[in-house]
């Protein structure tokens, strides 16, 4: 019934962001289109939920927070009637490309922007620069498919030689050895990864390199570096391949795992017991994090090699992309409004039932203090 709840707010929420209509309103700018209009006067207040301004904003990227996402954009537009918000989960990669082109109110990142990327957004954000807002935090799970193995431990050195190509066999010795209880299949591994430039990518690649530097040669990024191995489009794509392929194993966020029904891994960090993914146990390893953007950005360094009980180390933390000042007139009201919104307690509470982990009630107090302040 659970799944049942789920799956239906998931279908609601994926009709109310179905927008029809050619608008597009970029995301800074000092020119002001026509036909839109805010102000003091389009203020009000639905429950909750603050509605300032009107029109449609369009923002792209992470499809990780898609989930929490859809949610939040059913919640918002369900008080707020007069703003429609149109989030395409095209890849962290992608949504920033369009958020540097001037075409999205704002974007969806699982990774902090790189400095290049700030010197690009000057370009486009007049007067101002994108500054990163950590908005929603949770686990990357490593989802299996292997028949008659429910319960499946794997450490970083494993996983690395995994999606590296030199462990091939899900009976093969290091498999075995953490896992001594179990009955592995003599069954080849069919390693997935990200197709499109993805900020989840780029998240567990920083884990296997911090955490298992001798196995992975490779440098974190969001484009796939290791050879080998087959390719899905999305945390859709390869959580789809992971669910309907004997032998395989991916990575994607926890949702996505918990609505397909797909095997987790435990991980052996080091700590007294394996650790689980799950919401909580991201929480555990998020709250080690520090935020290292200065001014109003607010990027935050994880700590991947955490050995804290309980702590789940593959995680990710998602942020929206936003021009410090110098948005766009007709879009500002309406993207503080809902940046404002997912911020919340309100907004932050809905994510622990999606898999996600809300963000530290500190993290979060610092969020929607800038959020104010965007101009």
């Amino acid at each position: 019934m659970k799944l049942q709840r789920t799956n239906r707010l998931r279908t609601a929420a994926l009709g109310a962001i179905a927008v029809t209509g050619a608008l597009v309103l970029t995301a800074c700018g000092s020119d002001n289109n026509s036909g839109s209009s805010s102000g003091g006067d389009s203020t009000k207040a639905a429950g909750n939920i603050k509605c300032d301004g009107k029109g449609q904003l369009l923002a792209s990227g992470s499809s990780a927070q898609k989930n929490a996402m859809d949610l939040w954009v059913k919640n918002f537009m369900a008080a707020c009637k007069d703003i429609q918000i149109n989030y395409k989960p095209t890849g962290s990669g992608a949504g920033i490309q369009e958020f540097l082109q001037g075409k999205t109110a704002f974007a969806g990142s699982d990774s902090a922007l790189k400095p290049e990327e700030v010197a690009k957004s000057k370009e486009v954000v007049k007067g101002g620069q994108g500054i990163n807002l950590p908005m929603v935090g949770g686990p990357i799970a490593i989802g299996y498919n292997v028949p008659g193995v429910d319960n499946l431990v794997l450490d970083a050195d494993t996983l690395a030689k995994i999606f590296d190509g030199k462990i091939e066999k899900w009976n093969d010795e290091a498999i075995a050895k953490l896992n001594k209880d179990a009955k592995l299949p003599d069954l080849k591994i069919q390693p997935f990864h990200r197709s499109d430039e993805s900020g989840t990518t780029d998240n567990f690649t920083k884990y296997l390199k911090a955490a298992a530097d001798k196995s992975w040669p490779y440098e974190p990024a969001k484009a796939w570096k290791a050879k080998g191995g087959q390719s899905a489009d999305g945390s859709a794509g390869v959580s789809s391949q992971v669910n309907q392929t004997k032998g395989a194993i991916s990575y994607f966020e926890l949702s996505y795992a918990t609505a397909n029904n797909i095997h987790t891994v435990k991980l052996n960090t080091g700590a007294s017991a394996p650790v689980e993914a799950t919401s909580d146990n991201a929480s555990k390893a998020i709250a080690e994090a520090k935020i290292t953007g200065t001014g109003k950005d607010l990027a935050l360094k994880l700590n991947y090699t955490t050995k804290a009980e309980g702590a789940y180390p593959i995680t990710l933390v998602t942020y929206e992309i936003v021009g410090d000042q110098g948005n766009k007139a007709d879009t500002l009201p309406a993207t503080k409004s809902f940046l404002t919104y997912i911020a919340s307690e309100d907004g932050q509470s809905v994510l622990k039932g999606l898999g996600y982990a809300p963000l530290p009630a500190e993290i979060a107090k610092k969020v929607r203090e800038t959020v104010a302040t965007i101009s």
